[in-house]
């Protein structure tokens, strides 16, 4: 039995028995800062107005503001997608005048599948990893639900990969240091990359870090009932954005693990994984859970619940302490992760 949902025969918890554990104080601020409207769930209902806000919104910087006058190297690929499927869009970017093949994270974008794009999230990699650790970035711009379904971003994400691998010698990159990662529904891409790449014998990733992934479709553990209508993504948000991507599978009980990597029946032979959530927010049992599947089954994790965090929570407040120590714990584990894979900078 996962041991996320287990109960004593008779004891579960009823519908008003949840109680949720505390906000981090800086973190419960930077909440109520943003305001009701912008922690109002996601339904059926309002999900084309809400994509809409965040097409218009969210920022997509310019090749030059990506370069930064100079400090990067970056462009914009496409890339042959899966067998009959669309061409895939990369931004791909380096630390300038940096020589010699680099390893590459490999990244996928948050937005609960329904929302983001590639280049929002390159100058926070860059800025965070690229330059200190001096590693490459590839960002990944795979198509949203619902008008791409499962198992078309998972997909994309592997098109680009292989291709990635492929061209090592172009890009500059090594193809023997590849990180997969993610954060939110990129999380849950990466960790779900990593089970296809396996399971298909493409490109073997030297680690995953996922940040606060989102693994399970099912939406049936305790914290995903104790953080209803709470911080950032509760139950109702998470439950819409998984309908969109699966459609009429949603909920089936053959679902694929590369749809929802929680429903894996074998997690042996992947990388090493760093994963995070908050004690906080709807993923926190879901997460965990992956997590002790892994040691389970015999592989490598490192896990970091952040107390009283709620999902996303150092983009909402970066300055906060523990949104300081989360970028630390990734830094270190990304160093460590490089060092053990070759010589160079990162091994210092």
């Amino acid at each position: 039995m996962d041991p996320a949902r287990a109960f004593p025969a008779g004891s579960e918890p009823g519908p008003t028995a949840w109680t949720a554990p505390p906000f981090d104080p800086e973190l419960s601020a930077a909440l109520v800062a943003l305001g009701d409207a912008a922690r109002e769930p996601f339904t059926p209902e309002n999900l084309a107005a809400w994509q809409e806000q965040d097409a218009a919104s969210r920022p997509r910087p310019t090749l030059r503001e990506l370069r930064a006058d100079g400090l990067f190297e970056v462009d914009e690929l496409v890339v042959p997608g899966a067998p009959g499927e669309p061409d895939v869009g990369l931004v791909s970017a380096r630390p300038a005048g940096v020589t010699g093949p680099l390893p590459v994270l490999y990244y996928m974008h948050g937005g609960g599948m329904i929302m983001g794009n590639a280049w929002s999230v390159v100058p926070q990699l860059l800025r965070e990893w690229a330059l200190p650790l001096e590693l490459a970035v590839v960002s990944v711009e795979y198509r949203l639900a619902p008008h791409t379904q499962y198992p078309g971003p998972v997909e994309d994400c592997y098109a680009g990969l292989v291709w990635v691998a492929g061209h090592a010698g172009e890009l500059g990159i090594d193809a023997d240091r590849v990180v997969v990662g993610g954060k939110s529904a990129g999380g849950g891409l990466a960790a779900a990359l990593a089970l296809l790449t396996r399971d298909r014998g493409g490109p073997a990733p030297i680690g995953q870090l996922l940040l606060c992934p989102m693994l399970d479709d099912r939406g049936d553990t305790v914290s995903s009932h104790q953080m209803a209508g709470l911080g950032i993504w509760d139950r109702t948000s998470n439950a819409t954005a998984w309908q969109a991507l699966l459609g009429d599978r949603y909920g089936a009980a053959d679902l694929p693990p590369y749809a929802a990597p929680a429903r894996a029946a074998d997690l042996s032979g992947l990388p090493p994984a760093y994963i995070e959530v908050g004690s906080a927010e709807t993923f926190r049992d879901e997460d965990v859970a992956y997590a002790n599947a892994i040691w389970q089954a015999g592989g490598q994790a490192e896990l970091h619940v952040w107390p009283g965090a709620f999902h996303g929570f150092d983009g909402f407040a970066p300055q906060a302490a523990l949104s300081r120590d989360a970028r630390d714990a990734r830094s270190a584990w990304l160093r460590r992760v490089l060092a053990r894979s070759g010589a160079g900078p990162a091994a210092g």
